[in-house]
This record gives C-alpha cells, sequence and structure tokens, in this order.
C-alpha cells in the first residue's frame, strides 16, 4: 500500500500542524513550535523515502473493492473500480484513507492527524513555490459570516453556524507563467471641434489612423492548474502577493488539504493568452490619448511563454449544494477576499413582497379614508 507521512512532535511525538499566524509547525497536545527549516532538516529524508516507496508500490498494489452484492473483487493499479479512489492506511492510527489520485495532503477522519502524500510528488514533481496561510480558519468564517449578514432573503441552511464551519483551507495548484507579448494594434481616433457664425453652428469632426506596437512582458501569471475549481471564481481571487511566495516545503502542508494538478500546463495555455491579451489591449488602448474618442480597429498578438512554474496557492473553500445547484464560496488564504453566488429562497421573498404590498396597501387605505373623511368634514361646513 502506498506510503504516507505524518509530522509529529520532536518533544511529545503529537501531530503538528501549520500556523498560518506564527508561520511555523506547532503541536497540538504539547504546543512546541518548530520553524519550517528545523522541520526540514528532520523530514525532508522520510518524505523522499515515502513518495519513493509510494512510486514503487502504486506500481504494484492490488486493491479490494466491492461491487452492489457485497462481492469482493481485486482491482490492479492502486485504484478503485468505480470511482479512481485511492486507499492508504494512517500512519498514526492505521486507519484506511479513501483520497483521490491527486491528493498531497489531508487529515486522517479518525484520528486527526494531518497526513501527506508524497508520492504524487514523485510521479509529477514538487511544485516550484506555494504562499503559505496568512488567515486562519476564524478569519474565514468570520468573513462568511459578514458576507451573509445582510442578505435577508438567504436560504436558513446558509447562515447555520454549524454550516458556516465546514469551511475547510487548500491549496489550490497553479501554473504561473513568465514570458512577454508582441503586440500591434490600429486605432482610429478623432476629434469634434463646433463653431458658431450668425445663425448658423458647423462642426467638424477631424479623424485619425492611430498605430501601436510594443512588446509588453508579463510575469507569475497565474492560471488554476485544478479541473474541478471554476476558473472564473479562481480568477476572481486574485491578486495574490508573489513577495510571499516561498520555496516550496512539504512542511507547509500538515492540517490544510492539497492536491496536484490534474490539469497541465500546455492545456491552460489558451486561457493564459486570454488573459494577457486582454491586458495587453488595455494597456495600448490607454496609451492613445488626445482625441475625444477612440476606436480600435484591429489588434494582433503573439505570445511568448519563456518559463513556467508550479505552485501552491492558499485558499480557503466551502461548497455545498441546495435543491440540487452546487454552490461553491472561496476566500483567498492570503488577502482575504472572498467570492461566491448565493441563492434566493422563492418563499422568503414572497413573504416579503406580499408584506410589503399589504403594508403600502394599508397606508393607502388608511390615507383615502382619512381624506374622504376629511372632505365631506369641509362640505358639511
Amino acid at each position: 500500500m502506498p506510503k504516507v507521512t505524518t509530522y509529529k512532535c520532536p518533544s511529545c511525538n503529537g501531530p503538528m500542524h501549520f500556523s498560518s499566524s506564527s508561520q511555523r509547525l506547532e503541536c497540538d497536545y504539547c504546543g512546541s513550535s518548530f520553524s519550517i527549516e528545523e522541520v526540514d532538516k528532520l523530514y525532508s529524508g522520510k518524505v523522499e523515502q515515502a513518495a519513493e516507496e509510494g512510486a514503487k508500490a502504486a506500481e504494484k498494489e492490488e486493491q479490494t473493492s466491492f461491487n452492489i452484492d457485497g462481492e469482493a473483487q481485486v482491482q490492479t493499479g492502486g485504484s478503485w473500480a468505480s470511482s479512481n479512489m485511492k486507499a492508504y492506511n494512517c500512519s498514526s492510527c492505521g486507519a484506511e484513507l479513501i483520497c483521490e489520485p491527486i491528493t498531497v495532503s489531508t487529515s486522517c477522519p479518525y484520528c486527526g492527524n494531518p497526513t501527506i502524500i508524497p508520492g504524487k510528488f514523485k510521479q509529477d514533481g514538487m511544485p516550484n513555490y506555494i504562499i503559505p496561510f496568512k488567515l486562519d480558519k476564524e478569519a474565514a468564517v468570520n468573513a462568511l459570516k459578514n458576507f451573509y449578514g445582510n442578505k435577508k432573503l438567504l436560504p436558513k441552511v446558509f447562515s447555520k453556524q454549524n454550516h458556516i464551519e465546514e469551511v475547510k483551507g487548500v491549496y489550490i495548484p497553479f501554473w504561473l507563467y513568465d514570458g512577454d507579448m508582441d503586440v500591434s494594434a490600429s486605432f482610429e481616433g478623432s476629434n469634434t471641434t463646433s463653431s458658431v457664425s450668425g445663425e448658423y453652428r458647423t462642426t467638424t469632426t477631424k479623424y485619425y489612423d492611430v498605430q501601436r506596437e510594443a512588446n509588453i512582458p508579463f510575469e507569475k501569471v497565474p492560471v488554476d492548474a485544478s479541473i474541478k475549481m471554476d476558473n472564473a471564481q479562481m480568477d476572481s481571487l486574485e491578486p495574490f502577493d508573489f513577495k510571499d511566495l516561498k520555496t516550496f516545503s512539504p512542511s507547509y502542508l500538515p492540517g490544510y488539504f492539497a492536491e496536484a494538478y490534474d490539469d497541465d500546463s500546455k492545456n491552460c495555455s489558451d486561457r493564459l493568452k486570454e488573459r494577457v491579451e486582454q491586458s495587453a489591449v488595455q494597456r495600448l488602448y490607454a496609451s492613445v490619448t488626445g482625441y475625444s474618442s477612440v476606436t480600435m480597429k484591429s489588434c494582433n498578438v503573439d505570445m511568448h511563454v519563456n518559463k513556467i512554474n508550479y505552485a501552491f496557492l492558499p485558499v480557503w473553500l466551502l461548497s455545498t449544494k441546495w435543491k440540487n445547484n452546487n454552490y461553491l464560496f472561496a476566500m483567498n488564504g492570503q488577502t482575504g477576499k472572498l467570492v461566491g453566488d448565493l441563492p434566493m429562497d422563492k418563499g422568503k421573498y414572497w413573504r416579503r413582497f406580499i408584506g410589503i404590498v399589504l403594508s403600502v396597501g394599508t397606508v393607502v387605505a388608511v390615507a383615502c379614508y382619512w381624506g374622504v373623511k376629511l372632505w365631506i368634514m369641509y362640505k358639511n361646513r
């Protein structure tokens, strides 16, 4: 069975997790804390050994799954027949962990110990960089509460405390692209003037042909490398501050979930081109000044990718389902920016609408009653 690694405290052998506040690994039991460098010295060899053994075991392992009738079936290749899941043993309590093939960091559902599965790193390579979590779960929960706070038509299920606390920290895989663009564009600029002579106003519009060419470099443009993540939502979480980018170490992972990429850099290049083209066009457009109006007639962008880095970026996620619709809320684990779509409880909407109509109707009826009464009193004077 593939090997896993649990980061244990050198002082008491208890499980450790990475703390977003101290940026160190802290023991859940004795409270000891250790720097990334200290833990790397203790565990780098163990992680490499587990990765090597995990890769070899994945080639030979035989897993047992069960069909609907409960009869055992032997499957080879390290995947479950129906769901393509993989099984591991927790190194602390021995319980079986069922994970997706791309999972590289999780926690045992029985003992709660953070668990690293380095075999995937051996197969696809470790990330080059990581931005560690800076905001903890409490910050994410408070952000969600504030996000829900003024939404009067939100279904109750979304505002319940036990539901809000389902939020979990996940390192999302991203590709970071460096390169440059050769950009050329043609614009039409115009200036309009008018003058008055006697009873006549003369309006004159002059048109100008404007050409722009530029070489525009780009650096660390992020594109998420996870198929399951909504691309638009991941884009909305930006910007990330790449000043906090660290050389990757598995020691940042304990206490958080993490999955390796399943959308390779070639597949993501179309999304990259779309993003950088928009930015390039905006920059050229902004350079055309001195005209009352500007219209772009044509544009050509030739993109060159010079370097691609693989990185883990921090995101707090709450995924839920309501009335057969999936809703995903995400918060940037570094900056706190939160995005997500909210449903509307139609029952609340109509009750609120009817209440407003009845309230307005009552006010109108009372006003009409007193208006008529005052008119009659006036006429009878």
